[in-house]
């Protein structure tokens, strides 16, 4: 009985240590298997982030791209526009320097007309010097054209430009009694258009007071042109068209 009893406690010493063993065991287990169902869905997300990231980069990539194409883009546009206002800019001093040399000449040929008249005028009565173009009318050593046509006011300077003449001016009161003799209606005048409208005016008071140089016609849009009715000067939008007097100098 005593060997049996010593059997059984060893037996159970045996055991006892046995079993804390196997528990370590499968607790070890445990944790690994953990651990790697664990790390799957991290190096999922770390992917998926990093992923991601690479896709916000290349974003902003393009958007530097697009935003220096852009500024370029610009910058070559805004180059571009830049000469063709010099351009234009140039254009314009050209056609104005044209403008005054055709003049310039035009005035040295009527003085040569006009001399020519004068001296012919001392010859027999049979011979007459009409220096002014056919249906114009001579006063004062210069031309009158009227014409009913219908034009805006840039047209009607235009054309009469291209005949190195311009647009009536009054500007002296023989010119002015000439002209109301001939009881003029709806005809521009060669006055300067203005910003803002203005009532009528009598055409004694405007030959005093005027400006009878024309500056800059580039844009006429939303600005007002004088023109003639009997004794008075009105305005219009020089866009409108009305009648106009060609006043050709030949002194």
């Amino acid at each position: 009985n005593h060997i049996s009893l010593e059997e059984n406690v060893k037996k159970n010493a045996k055991i006892s240590q046995s079993v804390p063993l196997r528990c370590y065991h499968f607790q070890t287990s445990l944790l690994i298997l953990l651990s790697t169902a664990l790390s799957a869905p991290s190096r999922v997300w770390r992917r998926m982030t990093w992923a991601l990231t690479l896709l916000c980069l290349l974003l902003l990539i393009g958007l530097g791209i697009l935003g220096i194409i852009f500024y370029i883009t610009s910058k070559i546009e805004m180059g571009k526009l830049s000469e063709l206002q010099n351009l234009k800019g140039e254009l314009e001093s050209n056609i104005s320097l044209q403008q005054r040399s055709n003049m310039n000449f035009s005035i040295t040929l009527q003085n040569i007309a006009t001399q020519l008249c004068r001296e012919l005028c001392k010859t027999p009565k049979e011979r007459k010097c009409k220096p002014c173009p056919e249906t114009w009318l001579w006063h004062e050593d210069t031309c009158y054209g009227f014409f009913y046509e219908m034009d805006t006011w840039q047209n009607s300077e235009m054309r009469c430009s291209s005949l190195n003449a311009s647009l009536l001016k009054i500007k002296s009161e023989s010119v002015l009694e000439f002209i109301k003799f001939q009881r003029l209606d709806s005809f521009w005048l060669g006055l300067s258009p203005r910003q803002n409208y203005k009532n009528l005016e009598s055409l004694d008071k405007k030959m005093i007071n005027s400006d009878w140089h024309i500056g800059n016609t580039g844009d006429l849009h939303d600005k007002y042109c004088g023109y003639i009715r009997n004794v008075y000067v009105y305005y219009e939008e020089c866009i409108k068209k009305n009648l106009y007097v060609r006043n050709w100098p030949i002194e």
